[in-house]
């Protein structure tokens, strides 16, 4: 398919590397894939202790806590930091990855580094998160399983721009630290019931809604332009992820702040996008041309 360039300027090649299937159990484990493995299963845990914890206000909690998370990760670690749809000041750039780092994805320097693979090797074997390699996979399996992804893609040198700022430096040492910090005063504020519905629930909503963009947009759906890829458009998931389930879309048009193309697309963070550059705050905010549609415009 040809060489790709990556966001951060280096160019790579998109050769396929044949591997025997991967276990997802059954296999070395890292003590990185050891301690996601753990923050996932302590969010699920603590979302089947939910109903047995119910407290109103404390679901109202997890859900304001999923829709920020899930608009952190899009707004700032896909749209602003992956892609460089557009630029924010770096107090701003600075506050927005700080807060995705409790939807559970990983630190910037991680998310970036594998979304940028994801493009540079889509539907190929080096794919880090491809349904080629089944649903569940693609969804959930690919995070909890580092080493793979280093021994398809190679190391993190596509994030250059990110490593060299010493914020995501920081963030990429002291996650665990931050997270669990977080959960603590959770629970200091309103205990077992703010902890499952909030932490748990929150957790859960924001962790699917993200993962099923990776599994879901790639299987079913709809296709607006002629991509050499899977990427699919799911309008009714527009909603619950933030305008990602326009992911032809996104793949037509990499670089695009905008995935919900049309009026009648949904995208919420391209409406957040939207009220930051109205205050002057989001600059350089990068749109598909026409000349680039009519490029991948289906024959009509």
């Amino acid at each position: 398919m040809g060489d790709t360039q990556n966001e951060d300027g280096s160019g790579s090649s998109r050769k396929a590397v044949r591997k025997e299937k991967r276990s997802y159990i059954f296999r070395k484990w890292t003590w990185i894939d050891v301690m996601r493995a753990s923050c996932v299963g302590t969010v699920h845990l603590l979302c089947v202790l939910a109903p047995f914890n119910f407290n109103r206000e404390a679901l109202r909690c997890g859900v304001i806590l999923a829709i920020m998370s899930a608009l952190s990760i899009t707004f700032s670690y896909h749209r602003n930091l992956a892609h460089r749809s557009f630029k924010l000041p770096k107090w701003l750039e600075y506050l927005f990855a700080y807060s995705a780092l409790f939807a559970l994805q990983g630190h910037p320097i991680d998310w970036v580094s594998t979304h940028r693979f994801h493009h540079q090797f889509t539907d190929t074997e080096r794919d880090p998160h491809s349904p080629i390699e089944g649903f569940w996979f693609s969804h959930v399996f690919w995070i909890l399983d580092g080493s793979y992804i280093r021994e398809k893609c190679g190391g993190r040198d596509n994030v250059m721009d990110l490593k060299q700022q010493w914020f995501y430096r920081f963030l990429r040492t002291t996650i665990a630290l931050h997270i669990m910090t977080f959960w603590t005063l959770v629970y200091l504020w309103g205990g077992l019931p703010y902890l499952t519905c909030g932490v748990g629930v929150g957790g859960a909503i924001s962790y699917h809604g993200i993962g099923i963009v990776n599994s879901a947009c790639h299987i079913w759906g709809s296709r607006a332009w002629n991509t050499k890829d899977t990427s699919r458009n799911i309008w009714w998931l527009g909603p619950f992820t933030m305008g990602e389930s326009w992911h032809n879309n996104h793949h037509a048009f990499e670089a695009s702040a905008r995935y919900g193309l049309e009026w009648y697309q949904v995208d919420l963070t391209w409406y957040l996008i939207s009220f930051f550059q109205a205050l002057g705050l989001a600059t350089d905010v990068k749109l598909p041309s026409e000349a680039q549609k009519r490029k991948l415009a289906f024959a009509r």
